[in-house]
């Protein structure tokens, strides 16, 4: 598998070549921002400035140069042109992107929320472009408050309760799949810290603050970062219940204090 490093040349030499000139910045973002990349397991995230707004031209050669590109790790990210980059959307627009190494082009990109430009502006590296810090962006605090609160309740509300249904009548000691578990058991404290904090914390810090703000899930969380890390550890029926108890203990905790 290549390294971040390896795949974001491999990446820009061939985008260079389909269409010179035209990607003037790439801005990392998501994990390997973060400092939390983990082979096998994350994505390289990016945010992608270009010299003008694409034409079907330029979009037919995009969707050519990331269907190019390796499997694994998957290049995802957002294309905004120089204008749109500065005005900082945060309203899903549709916009070209790049999810699970899948060129798309005429669909909402729901990476385009509050939360993108808080992670940029704090963690945001550039491999091509000005750094962060010299572009002059800004966060707006009380929307990404109102973006994660609504995150939590009309998507990580209704997954616990899917994944609930999914397991009712199943035997608590049946075997299931590691990467459900580990979804729930992490994502939903990372909202949550952003919500108490302003700030963006990795799957790792994810799991240790959910130790320390509803300590009962703790071991759970623990549990589903050493499976991300690459240890043997399997997941049961009870592990998904109390993985979607986790959730909807945090969804409730949050609009407790911040709803």
């Amino acid at each position: 598998m290549e390294t971040v490093e390896t795949t974001v040349a491999r990446y820009l030499a061939a985008v260079d070549t389909a269409l010179p000139g035209f990607v003037e910045s790439l801005y990392l973002t998501g994990s390997v921002a973060l400092g939390a990349y983990q082979p096998g397991h994350s994505d390289i995230d990016t945010l992608i400035v270009t010299s003008r707004r694409p034409t079907d031209q330029d979009r037919t050669a995009l969707a050519a140069v990331h269907a190019g590109m390796p499997p694994k790790p998957h290049l995802d990210g957002v294309y905004l042109d120089r204008e749109t980059f500065f005005q900082q959307p945060a309203d899903r627009r549709v916009a070209p992107f790049v999810v699970e190494g899948r060129f798309r082009a005429d669909q909402p990109c729901g990476e385009l929320h509050p939360v993108l430009w808080l992670l940029l502006t704090r963690y945001g590296k550039a491999v091509r472009g000005p750094e962060v810090p010299t572009l002059g962006l800004t966060v707006d605090h009380d929307a990404v408050r109102r973006f994660n609160l609504d995150n939590l309740e009309t998507y990580w509300r209704p997954l616990a309760a899917s994944l609930r249904a999914a397991v009712a009548d199943v035997p608590e000691a049946t075997q299931v799949g590691a990467e459900g578990v580990a979804w729930c058991a992490l994502g939903p404290a990372r909202l949550h810290f952003t919500l108490a904090h302003g700030d963006i914390v990795s799957k790792a810090g994810a799991a240790a603050y959910l130790a320390e703000v509803l300590p009962a899930y703790g071991p759970l969380a623990d549990r589903a970062l050493r499976w991300r890390r690459g240890e043997p550890i399997a997941f049961t029926v009870a592990d998904a219940r109390e993985a979607a108890d986790s959730v909807e203990a945090v969804v409730a905790d949050a609009f407790r204090r911040w709803g």
